[in-house]
């Protein structure tokens, strides 16, 4: 445990690849709401040694770390330099940077308000960006500046609304803007969007008006039912219109380009968006839907804010829904979809968000306040009940190696980092 400085685990993807080391970022509050930090902070977790890695400058703040798989590389949320009264952080205004292991920084992503625009370059913030297996792409979540403007404007419905969608960060090429506008900047990586949002879905069809909470499909991809490999895919939560027009989460996915290349090639809308439409995806990526679940006695991804989660082979993805008797259980489904199966059967609802052991074959989750590791047979707590200062649900990480989880307590009103060993 860090005493007394704030702390905050991102929940995935938080250890350096030899499980030595974690990553975190230093938001005040319970809940982590607030964007307020402004430093990057590495733990020694045998030693209790902190060092700085990334402090922001100039009234900017930052956040919401992760680690690639394969390197000490690491990407998180930037917010505005010099913020203002037209340009201050929100979800709308935020890109990632990484930092090399060398101390070295880029900017991932580029942004370019005003016209021309450019592709690979967004018009907006990006957020959550997490590397995929290889540690090759990053993806995010998104959204969008100009839409956000014209969303004021409720006498311009022939626009695009400003919706949460998925993006994907590939090294095709830095990517350079001009300097018409002075929150434009350049960014080391090309930016696309890959999922498909509408401002109205069709009611009891596969039309979504959110996609969020995104995660890789397998550390190589998975599986098809023909016995090809996709190396590349996100899976996704997508808000839909039921018949009865009542909105229902459900699970998503896009296969990815094997190039980088193909990126670049536009599909039936420009990369770059327009100034009422938003940046589209690459030629040939199609959005598909996995989980069919309106039918139910209680429809539709339930439970605590959690991100969806892929076994490393890629086989499975879970997420959180509620049984016939409406606890929160942890769910999984294929990637290429079919009839969801129940992972866990506790009478008290899984609490947190979670992630998969390096072998497939538990998933770590606070249940009961407490830190518990669940195969798809029996539950196993690892840390004892209390109701003072309970597990949080922001994060509960394994390790790379297994054998260790990471996760958060609120104690003497600031956020604490713990590890529990699974063995």
């Amino acid at each position: 445990m860090i005493q007394n400085r704030p702390n905050q685990l991102t929940n995935i993807y938080c250890w350096s690849p030899d499980s030595r080391f974690l990553f975190y970022d230093v938001r005040s509050g319970k809940d982590a709401s607030a964007f307020d930090g402004t430093r990057i902070e590495k733990l020694n977790v045998e030693s209790g040694n902190i060092e700085t890695l990334y402090e922001s400058q100039n009234g900017a703040c930052c956040g919401v770390v992760t680690c690639s798989p394969v390197d000490e590389r690491i990407v998180f949320i930037h917010g505005p330099e010099y913020p203002d009264a037209d340009w201050s952080y929100s979800f709308q205004h935020r890109h990632g940077v990484i930092r090399h292991p060398n101390g070295q920084t880029e900017t991932l992503d580029a942004c370019n308000i005003v016209p021309p625009f450019l592709p690979g370059a967004l018009r907006g913030g990006s957020h959550v960006h997490v590397f995929s297996g290889d540690g090759q792409w990053i993806s995010f979540t998104y959204n969008d500046h100009l839409l956000h403007l014209l969303d004021k404007n409720q006498n311009a419905p022939s626009h695009d609304f400003d919706q949460r969608n998925i993006g994907v960060a590939v090294p095709l090429a830095p990517v350079h803007v001009n300097r018409n506008y002075p929150r434009n900047h350049d960014g080391s990586y090309f930016s696309v969007l890959v999922s498909q949002t509408v401002n109205q879905p069709q009611p009891n069809s596969n039309e979504i008006q959110k996609a969020y909470e995104d995660a890789w499909i397998g550390v190589n991809g998975y599986l098809k039912p023909d016995g090809s490999r996709q190396k590349k895919s996100i899976a996704f939560l997508g808000d839909l219109v039921t018949d009865k027009n009542e909105i229902v989460t459900e699970l998503f996915a896009v296969d990815l380009p094997d190039r980088v290349e193909d990126f670049s090639v536009p599909g039936d809308a420009p990369l770059e968006g327009t100034l009422t439409r938003r940046p589209a995806p690459p030629y040939g990526i199609v959005q598909r839907r996995l989980t069919y679940t309106t039918d139910r006695r209680f429809p539709g991804v339930q439970g605590v804010r959690h991100w969806v989660r892929s076994s490393p082979d890629g086989s499975k993805i879970a997420f959180l829904m509620r049984d016939d008797a409406g606890v929160v259980q942890i769910w999984t489904i294929s990637p290429s979809g079919g009839s969801p199966q129940q992972w866990t059967h506790g009478q008290y609802d899984v609490a947190s968000t979670f992630t998969w052991s390096p072998d497939g074959r538990n998933i770590a989750h606070v249940m009961d306040n407490s830190v518990c590791v669940s195969s798809a047979t029996e539950t196993i707590r690892l840390t004892p009940k209390t109701e003072d200062s309970p597990p949080l649900s922001h994060a509960v990480v394994f390790s790379p190696d297994g054998s260790k989880i990471a996760f958060l307590r609120h104690q003497n009103s600031l956020n604490h980092i713990f590890v529990a060993k699974t063995c």
